[in-house]
């Protein structure tokens, strides 16, 4: 494999995104959206709870609760969930189904990094799909991280499956990041970066990228929705918790900035809690196998 080929590995970064958990009015509609759409698999089914991914990976939890107020778009939360398919033809394959299931599409983009379809679940959630390109294929002349939106050439994207059909979501396909909406970019860039020491890879204008290990982002931040917006507000359908992954000494010291920050942190069977300035509570946990008892 010549350098040109290289694809980023997602899972030797020193941070990444683990299970994203979404509250939902519509549990059995929003799990069947995901299952058939996404193809994603049932791992647990229990207390109004559906964790779902690949067979042994587990990526998205859904928590039931009809008494919970719709999600407002223009509140803090989530932009989308983005799921990174292993190939091209991975990403080529699931368009085609999409397309077939008459799945309405809110976008397709090419990032430059990436080439992505964007969705929403029937509440509303944001959904991105995506493969990556070659890491060479990422950076300026003077390395920096370049990302753009164009118009993806989706004819073109379609001949990679070669006929073959989607059959689910992949065994190597993650969550490769979590874009969120927030009220200032400029406090989201004091916890992202300096609280949780995510880099800075690149910004548009209202929005920060936040990358670990080169990546060119596993999480984002934009005010295109929200500008201005507060804590969001409690009993409200959407974003619940966001894990996130770090290497082995990470979680001392993000423990260690967010305690100089005042912020408040607790422990939890998986490692420690907190949240961001808009109310959504982040898991940190060190790698090795999660617990999935609840």
């Amino acid at each position: 494999m010549t350098n040109a080929n290289v694809f980023f590995d997602l899972s030797a970064a020193p941070m990444r995104i683990g299970i994203v958990r979404l509250k939902v009015r519509d549990l059995e509609a929003v799990s069947s959206f995901y299952r058939c759409i996404l193809g994603l698999t049932p791992i647990t089914e229990e207390n109004h709870c559906v964790t779902l991914g690949t067979r042994e990976n587990p990526l998205l939890e859904l928590e039931g609760d009809i008494a919970l107020r719709p999600r407002d778009p223009h509140e803090a939360g989530l932009f989308h969930t983005a799921f990174l398919m292993p190939s091209r033809a991975d990403l080529s394959r699931w368009l085609a189904h999409v397309i077939e299931a008459g799945v309405p599409l809110q976008g397709a983009s090419d990032h430059i990094v990436s080439e992505a379809i964007y969705l929403v679940d029937p509440e509303g959630n944001g959904i991105e799909v995506y493969a990556d390109r070659p890491i060479s294929r990422w950076r300026d002349p003077d390395g920096s991280i370049r990302m753009s939106t164009k118009p993806l050439d989706i004819p073109e994207l379609l001949k990679v499956a070669e006929g073959s059909k989607w059959a689910g979501f992949p065994e190597g396909g993650i969550i490769g990041h979590v874009h969120l909406q927030v009220g200032n970019t400029a406090a989201a860039d004091r916890f992202y970066r300096d609280i949780l020491g995510f880099d800075i890879t690149t910004r548009y204008p209202g929005a920060s990228f936040y990358g670990s290990g080169g990546y060119h982002h596993q999480l984002a931040a934009n005010i295109w929705n929200s500008r201005g917006a507060g804590r969001r507000s409690p009993g409200m359908a959407g974003l619940d918790k966001l894990e996130i992954i770090v290497r082995d000494g990470l979680q001392v010291e993000i423990a260690a900035r967010a305690r100089s920050a005042g912020l408040e942190l607790t422990s939890t069977a998986e490692g420690m809690s907190l949240t961001d300035p808009w109310g959504t509570a982040l898991t940190i946990r060190s790698e090795g196998p999660r617990l999935l008892d609840r």
